[in-house]
C-alpha cells in the first residue's frame, strides 16, 4: 500500500530528529541535493524559476495518472536540498492532497527558524509555487 503524505512527513521528521545538531541537518539536506535527478540545462528559464529566492532555483511539474511529479534544481547546495526535500514530500502526490496540506513538516523540523532570513523566504517562495502548480493542475 502507498504511503500517505502524512506518513512520509512523519519519516522526514524522524530524519530529522536523528541528528542532534544544525550543521548534521544540513549535511543531510546537501545529501538529498544531491539525489534529485538531472535538470535539463535547456528546462532552466524564467518561467521555471522561483521569483523569491536568493538562490536561482527553478521547479517544474508534470502530471501523470492524476498526481504531480515534480523536478528542481539550484545553484545554491543548500537550497538544493531544500527544494529536494520539498520534492521527496510532495512529489508523487495529488493536486488535493498538496492544497489541502498546511506544511507544518517544515516546522517540525525545525528549519525555517534554523535558515538565515533570505533563506527562509526562499522556503516560503518554495512551498508558495509547489502549491501554485499544484492549483493549477486541478
Amino acid at each position: 500500500m502507498e504511503k500517505s503524505l502524512k506518513d512520509i512527513e512523519n519519516e522526514v521528521i524522524d530524519e530529522f530528529s536523528m541528528y542532534d545538531e544544525w550543521l548534521d541537518k544540513y549535511e543531510y539536506l546537501i545529501e538529498l541535493g544531491k539525489s534529485l535527478k538531472d535538470y535539463p540545462e535547456s528546462e532552466k528559464t524564467d518561467e521555471k524559476l522561483i521569483k523569491g529566492c536568493q538562490s536561482r532555483v527553478w521547479l517544474d511539474c508534470k502530471v501523470e495518472g492524476g498526481r504531480i511529479f515534480f523536478n528542481a534544481d539550484s545553484d545554491a547546495i543548500i537550497t538544493k536540498g531544500i527544494i529536494s526535500l520539498l520534492i521527496k514530500i510532495y512529489s508523487g502526490r495529488t493536486p488535493e492532497e498538496i492544497l489541502s496540506s498546511d506544511f507544518s513538516v517544515v516546522d517540525k523540523i525545525g528549519l525555517k527558524e534554523n535558515l538565515s532570513p533570505t533563506r527562509a523566504n526562499g522556503l516560503v517562495s518554495m512551498i508558495g509555487k509547489i502549491r501554485e502548480l499544484a492549483a493549477q493542475s486541478l
